[in-house]
């Protein structure tokens, strides 16, 4: 009866440190998965540019990205998501480059977009260079 009631206890301890665990595993685990190019936007974009990409009017203009020439530059494309354009954010340093590359080939590809060439986590890191506090 002694050893049982300290062995309980012990269990109890660990099994409510698991509980409220943030992830599974230890320290050293794997990355959660990434996301989609269209998980991202859904998340990140469509609040501006709308669900089917033709930007919306209101107390801004959000420009379309529905048949949007522009894009057709995937390093314009890619400068503008990291370093933002007028009324929209940046992302270098809230969105991972495989993020980055991901939404980006998501839009360039839909929308009534053709845009075959992709970017890659590589080229976003390349053009995005180090994240500094007084940049934005």
């Amino acid at each position: 009866m002694r050893l049982w009631i300290p062995s309980l206890v012990v269990l109890s301890a660990i099994a409510t440190t698991t509980a409220f665990a943030d992830s599974p595993g230890g320290a050293g685990g794997q990355a959660p998965p990434a996301h989609s190019g269209a998980e991202i936007y859904r998340h990140v974009c469509q609040a501006c540019h709308m669900a089917d990409g033709k930007g919306g009017t209101g107390s801004a203009t959000v420009p379309a990205l529905y048949a949007n020439l522009h894009l057709a530059s995937l390093p314009w494309t890619l400068i503008t998501v990291l370093n933002g354009r007028g009324g929209m954010p940046w992302f270098n340093g809230q969105l991972t480059p495989g993020e980055i590359a991901s939404v980006v080939n998501y839009v360039r590809t839909n929308f009534g977009n053709q845009y075959r060439d992709k970017a890659t986590p590589e080229q976003v890191k390349q053009m995005a260079g180090p994240i500094r506090v007084d940049d934005h």
